[in-house]
């Protein structure tokens, strides 16, 4: 194999590298092309949607039905209003229940749908009235710490 020949087939194998290095960039990110096709869009309001960021994942029972398409503050309320692109394949009930879920102890967060028992179905703009705000670690943990030093000073039985 003569130089020539050697360096074109680096330069190939570098190419294919760094495509698959972006590839896997653009997964991990969430930043590629979604598997998504149609989609109608659901709203929900929340007290604290912790970590949540655009693009994470929407899943019921699991599986993952639609992505987070905008995070805005209603001014009115003071809560966080959630914009979620959920694909048309799947329908909800009106009394859906949504949650913000964390993937292990200390994964990404994303919204959990909860179906409920009703016959009517949510559609496009349609907002999700009940809710369940993010579970905040750092809030749990203090809240557990100071209980803890009130219980050993003040609280004791003789």
């Amino acid at each position: 194999m003569n130089r020539v020949t050697l360096d074109l087939w680096v330069g190939i194998f570098v190419a294919i590298g760094l495509g698959a290095i972006l590839f896997l960039g653009l997964k991990v990110g969430n930043l590629g092309s979604s598997s998504v096709g149609e989609t109608y869009r659901l709203e929900a309001k929340f007290d604290n949607i912790g970590g949540l960021k655009v693009r994470g994942a929407v899943k019921s029972a699991g599986v993952v039905v639609g992505r987070v398409a905008k995070i805005s503050f209603d001014t009115e309320n003071y809560l966080a209003l959630v914009a979620m692109d959920i694909d048309k394949r799947y329908k909800f009930p009106r009394d859906t229940f949504a949650t913000i879920n964390t993937a292990g102890l200390l994964g990404e967060q994303y919204v959990g749908l909860e179906v409920g028992g009703d016959t009517v179905m949510l559609k496009d703009g349609d907002t999700i009235k009940k809710t369940q705000s993010a579970i905040v670690l750092e809030k749990l943990i203090s809240q557990f710490m100071f209980d803890k030093a009130a219980g050993e000073n003040g609280g004791g039985k003789k």
